[in-house]
């Protein structure tokens, strides 16, 4: 039986796919913090990296398909970018942590101004992605 993960462009409208990187270090924890926040706050949905990079048919699909998708790496090791690039799922929005100025470490205590940073880099990486994807069912969450 296929896994199941998301009808096909199920990106609320106005809203994006997020896929955040979760590493072990601020920077990774930094992302995944703003998908969290990004999620609450309605702008996008925080879906499932793992279950891509794991090639579960259903996740990599839905990820193929979605109109609006958001991919936030920590590092310039990349790791959100190349589980993408090897289940061949083609990238939409892109931003590096570390590009932005955000010194990788392993203090772990994130602070509420890089938080704020990141996810205004989000929302800019975004501002040209399609703002009229179908809404469906609340999925990999």
């Amino acid at each position: 039986m296929a896994e199941q993960c998301c009808e096909v462009g199920a990106a609320p409208r106005g809203n994006v796919m997020i896929l955040a990187c979760s590493g072990g270090s601020n920077v990774g924890q930094l992302s995944n913090q703003a998908a969290v926040e990004l999620t609450v706050e309605g702008f996008g949905r925080m879906f499932c990296l793992a279950g891509i990079g794991g090639h579960l048919s259903g996740f990599v699909q839905s990820a193929k398909d979605v109109p609006a998708m958001v991919a936030i790496d920590g590092c310039q090791v990349g790791c959100a970018k190349a589980i993408l690039t090897h289940a061949e799922v083609p990238l939409k929005a892109y931003v590096v942590l570390t590009d932005l100025g955000i010194e990788k470490n392993k203090n772990f205590q994130l602070d509420r101004e890089t938080v704020e940073k990141v996810k205004a880099a989000v929302k800019e990486a975004c501002k040209d992605l399609p703002a009229d994807a179908p809404s469906g069912p609340a999925c990999c969450s």
